[in-house]
């Protein structure tokens, strides 16, 4: 089970009203009780903050309002000293424009052979005022910005497939490969136990930058192949950072964030000789409906089989709204159900599981943020994402009052709800019919249970009503059902064994059980 920590978000160590890598380390016993085996950090890099962090200029470097190396080096030793594994994100697919080769690119102007670690190319046009192809960025509106060239003149365009100040990696230039060797040596030297690594699929461009020939690119995201995107080239760099992992010991591992058009193409980053995992994207986009969930966990376990590779399953992260919202179809209450059953059948599945920060408190999407405290760079920008990715990144709640909920002692970058303190870590503590405690138990169990976690099969029990799925999983010496009503009705069905934990009240009668509406249960069988 990994967990996700997003720095700004987590703990803030210096009361400055972001968090920070002191505030993490002081809590990570609490990840420890949880019962996660490993951490990942998202970017905590020296960068302008364009991207929240994902525009990088400098890999090698903490961001001040972060910490420091010093900082970093304490984190990785506390985690390991509590049994913590340490992933920390690297992002290969584009840098900060306060990158030094940008920088160095830009004022040494056309003929430097620092822009060929990047997509430098003259406009269309007859003035060249045209972008050079008709790609789009993620956050919207053109791929292409135009430079200035050192006398003031037009000059080229650059590639950036997100912000302008994102620019993107030419990764067939020798000298980017290189770099990203030497500088996943240089963490995995500091320590951590692996990467996670941004926009895996899409660090190789179709030869030629092709139009695609049409507007609306982002909706064919993940759904059909790009020029941009999942092309057969990425193959090779992770062959040889495969290497590289390899070079030390402990298993290192590799997390492909790979967005690709089925989960078979998704598979092939995790041949034996790639990468380790990957996210499941086309689970984490499964709507609460039991055949959508089965057919969505059959594909996925499918795909993963002929590489040997262990499935992943993520029901929320840093980008997309909180399940618990999501699946609020009728309000609140409804989506706080469903997101506790969802999180026992994700913790039921064989694999690994990965929990986004705030996801073991049942807390909601804040859907209420005012403009102008927004930040993610897609709000600025037409016809991209929604820009609303700030509302799953508001910081977490840890005390019942408080100016920032315990989050730290200077407020919190993002404005909490009023009504966070009965969601906090504190609040929900010892309460046996709490979210958190739900997620303790649940991984306490998970650990334990030798028929959980491990392997790649789930048995499907086909006796039971539509709307309700039901698989069995066994050890050599023990056996485990795990049953989830997707329905908003009570359903009753022969009870399976005896119960383990559920995550609501189940009734069970004379040899049967009343599973609750939108509930799910584990079974000793």
């Amino acid at each position: 089970m990994i967990y996700q920590v997003y720095p700004r978000s987590f703990a803030d160590g210096n009361g400055d009203g972001m968090g920070d890598l002191a505030g993490i380390r002081s809590r990570l016993p609490y990840l420890r009780e949880l019962g996660v085996d490993a951490v990942w950090l998202s970017p905590f890099y020296a960068s302008p903050q364009a991207d929240a962090g994902y525009d990088v200029a400098d890999y090698r470097a903490i961001d001040p309002m972060f910490g420091t190396l010093h900082d970093a080096d304490g984190l990785i030793r506390d985690a390991h000293r509590l049994g913590l594994r340490v992933i920390v994100d690297i992002v290969p697919n584009h840098c900060s424009d306060q990158h030094d080769w940008f920088q160095r690119a830009l004022t040494e102007g056309p003929g430097s052979p620092l822009r060929d670690r990047f997509h430098f190319r003259p406009g269309k046009g007859e003035r060249g005022q045209l972008p050079p192809n008709d790609w789009e960025s993620i956050f919207g509106g053109p791929a292409w910005t135009r430079t200035e060239n050192p006398d003031g003149t037009p000059g080229d365009w650059y590639l950036h497939l997100f912000a302008p100040e994102q620019p993107d990696f030419n990764w067939d230039h020798p000298a980017v490969a290189d770099e990203f060797r030497s500088i996943l040596r240089f963490w995995l030297d500091m320590g951590v136990d692996g990467f996670r690594i941004d926009v895996a699929h899409g660090l190789v461009k179709a030869a030629g930058l092709p139009d695609m020939g049409h507007a609306e690119q982002l909706r064919l995201l993940g759904n059909q192949a790009l020029p941009f995107f999942d092309q057969d080239g990425v193959h090779e760099i992770y062959r040889s950072w495969r290497k590289v992992l390899d070079e030390y010991p402990g298993e290192r591992v590799g997390v492909a964030e790979a967005w690709t058009p089925t989960a078979e193409r998704t598979a092939l980053y995790l041949r034996p000789d790639e990468l380790h995992q990957a996210f499941n994207f086309h689970y984490l986009n499964t709507g609460w409906d039991a055949g959508a969930l089965r057919a969505a966990i059959d594909g996925s376990l499918d795909a993963m089989r002929p590489v040997g590779a262990p499935t992943t399953w993520v029901l929320s992260n840093h980008d997309v709204v909180r399940h618990t919202t999501r699946f609020a179809e009728q309000g609140p209450d409804q989506g706080l159900r469903r997101a506790r059953a969802a999180a026992l059948l994700m913790l039921a599945l064989p694999g690994s599981a990965y929990v986004y920060q705030g996801e073991e408190l049942g807390l909601p999407e804040v859907t209420d943020l005012p403009d102008e405290v927004r930040q993610d760079p897609s709000f600025f920008r037409e016809n991209g994402q929604d820009g609303l990715r700030d509302g799953c990144r508001v910081p977490i709640p840890w005390t019942a009052d408080g100016t920032s909920f315990g989050f730290g002692d200077g407020g919190s970058w993002l404005p909490q709800p009023p009504d966070w303190g009965a969601l906090s870590v504190e609040a929900q503590t010892g309460d046996p019919d709490s979210t958190l405690e739900l997620y303790r138990r649940a991984l306490a169990v998970r650990r334990e249970h030798p028929a959980l976690g491990a392997g790649s099969e789930v048995a499907w029990l086909d006796d039971v009503p539509e709307g309700v799925l039901a698989f069995r999983r066994t050890s050599a010496t023990r056996g485990f059902v795990c049953t989830v009503n997707a329905t908003g009705e009570p359903v009753r069905i022969p009870a399976p064994g005896r119960v383990l934990l559920s995550s609501a009240p189940a009734t069970v009668n004379g040899g049967e059980v009343e599973l609750p509406a939108d509930g799910a249960v584990w079974w000793e069988a």
